[in-house]
């Protein structure tokens, strides 16, 4: 057993095989329809979301776990042997659960936590979570492995496309670009995440179809892809759906066919993003190859 816990909240999406190989432990984020409190693992069929999302008259709303969900992850890792853990959150631009946990963990002397805000989610954050599993069961220290994280989170990022605008504006989760998307009903905005300016969601292309969004993201993705190989970074990149796995799975075959160096995955985006962006959603979330990392 590694010395050091490590411990997620569920917008990582790590795949269930994975969490149990090294051990993860999962806070499961809340997700509130009207007065009904639900939790990520209540959908195990990620598409049973999004069906109860178009049907319901009361659209969802998201808020961090409870202070006891965390308490219990910490006091599950100490009863587990553990006297380090390192807890990785979603961007802390998209929810409070970065600085949360932070408060919770600094009043625990009987376990000794660290918080990494991993300035994105989904795979984003699964695979910087999965990294520091990595790390840690090789025995590598905590400072190590956040210099690890800094340099693979430096080296992420994402294009995304979504269905309809209003669910981010509904939810208040768009930072930069309204102008491109304002008052464009019918429009699919291309939308980005910088994860070296604090993980903001910013607008910086629009479609009017979401099969048009490829065109965009591949010649732009191209030349990320030509300064990682310049750079001597191999790369791993992860397309996701919000229930849209047709067009995700047709992405993956462009992909694949285009840059047959890259390591490709397939991934959700689950219902604690989903609320925010919406069903439909489509994106890729690029990084140096986290594997690599390990040397």
């Amino acid at each position: 057993m590694s010395k050091i816990a490590i411990i997620v909240d569920s917008s990582s999406y790590i795949p269930k095989d994975q969490l149990k190989k090294h051990h993860i432990y999962v806070i499961d984020n809340p997700i509130i329809f009207g007065e009904t409190i639900y939790h990520e693992f209540n959908w195990p069929v990620n598409a049973d979301f999004y069906q109860q999302m178009a049907t319901t008259p009361i659209q969802p709303t998201t808020s961090q776990p409870a202070p006891g969900d965390f308490e219990a992850a910490f006091q599950a890792a100490k009863d587990d042997g553990y006297k380090q853990a390192l807890v990785i959150t979603l961007s802390s631009d998209f929810s409070g659960t970065f600085l949360n946990t932070s408060a919770i963990a600094s009043s625990h002397f009987d376990i000794d936590i660290h918080v990494w805000d991993s300035r994105i989610a989904c795979l984003g954050a699964g695979n910087q979570a999965l990294l520091a599993a990595d790390l840690a069961e090789k025995g590598i220290g905590i400072d190590e492995i956040l210099s690890k994280l800094q340099i693979l989170r430096s080296r992420t990022g994402v294009f995304f496309v979504v269905d309809s605008i209003s669910h981010l504006q509904r939810t208040g989760r768009l930072s930069g670009g309204q102008a491109l998307v304002a008052g464009l009903l019918n429009i699919k905005p291309i939308l980005n995440i910088n994860t070296n300016k604090q993980g903001k969601i910013d607008a910086v292309a629009k479609t009017r179809k979401m099969s048009g969004a490829w065109r965009y993201i591949e010649k732009h993705f191209a030349k990320i892809a030509d300064n990682y190989q310049r750079a001597g970074w191999p790369m791993r990149v992860s397309i996701l759906d919000a229930d849209n796995p047709e067009l995700a799975d047709a992405w993956l075959k462009r992909a694949e066919k285009r840059w047959p160096e890259i390591i490709f995955e397939r991934g959700i985006i689950g219902p604690l993003v989903g609320v925010h962006i919406g069903g439909k959603a489509v994106g890729l979330i690029w990084a140096e190859d986290y594997k690599r990392l390990e040397d």
